[in-house]
């Protein structure tokens, strides 16, 4: 069974539920951010209400925790998808999180899969597409 981590900003966690299980019926076994889990039991997806180390400095700790959580599961993982919707008025939207763990997945030489393509108003245009990653187009069946 191949083993795949899903990246994406925190916007994207309801998405990355489905996306998950979609995965899940093709027989993936499927790694995504816990905090999804926590959303979709609250039935909060505001991103806001989970980032409360902007409150509250001594919970800087909480942040760099989730990274590190999440950078394990790519390296424990086959390959990545990166889960990029359209955010703040840019389509295939990737943020720092989701290139630092595509990084990391390219340093490593794991096939990183991009779900959408990526806008050259993206910021991080260049690095994106200096890992050249595989372009499903929306499509999840070409993922192999």
């Amino acid at each position: 069974m191949k083993k795949i981590t899903i990246c994406c900003s925190a916007s994207f966690y309801k998405q990355a539920l489905d996306v998950e299980r979609k995965l899940q019926e093709r027989g993936f076994k499927v790694k995504i951010p816990y905090i999804a889990y926590t959303m979709e039991e609250s039935g909060d997806f505001n991103v806001e209400t989970y980032k409360t180390w902007y409150q509250d400095a001594s919970d800087w700790d909480k942040k760099t925790g989730l990274m590190k959580t999440h950078f394990q599961k790519v390296l424990d993982s086959d390959a990545i998808l990166v889960l990029n919707y359209e955010k703040n008025g840019i389509e295939g939207y990737i943020g720092g999180n989701g290139l630092m763990e595509m990084a990391l997945a390219f340093h490593y030489e794991k096939p990183i899969y991009v779900l959408n393509p990526v806008s050259e108003a993206l910021s991080v245009y260049e690095e994106v597409m200096g890992m050249q990653p595989k372009f499903l187009n929306g499509d999840l069946e070409k993922l192999i």
